[in-house]
C-alpha cells in the first residue's frame, strides 16, 4: 500500500496504551486503503532511529515509503483521520 501508518510504541509508556484504541478503530475503517504497523521502539531502535523517533507515542505517515507527516504524544482520532485523509 503505497499509504501506511506507524505507531512508535513500547509495553510500559501509559499514553501509548491510550493511542492503542485509537489507532486500531483507524485500522478497521482504512484496512483496504492504509498499512498498519505497531513498533516496539525497544525492541526496534534501529527503525526508531532511521524515522527519528526521540519520543512516544510518535504516529508517523508515509506515503510511498517517505515519512509525510507525524505525530508526538497522544494524538486524536480526529487529527490522525483527518491527516490520513489529505494523502489518500
Amino acid at each position: 500500500m503505497s499509504l501506511e501508518v506507524i505507531d512508535f510504541t513500547a509495553a510500559w509508556c501509559g499514553p501509548c496504551k491510550m493511542q492503542k484504541p485509537i489507532i486500531e478503530e483507524l485500522e478497521a475503517k482504512y484496512k483496504d486503503t492504509v498499512g498498519f504497523r505497531v513498533i516496539d521502539v525497544d525492541e526496534n531502535q534501529e527503525m526508531a532511529r532511521q524515522y527519528s523517533i526521540h519520543a512516544i507515542p510518535t504516529i508517523a505517515i508515509l506515503k510511498d515509503g517517505e515519512m509525510v507527516s507525524s505525530f508526538v504524544g497522544l494524538t486524536s482520532k480526529d487529527k490522525l483521520e483527518t491527516e490520513i485523509e489529505k494523502y489518500l
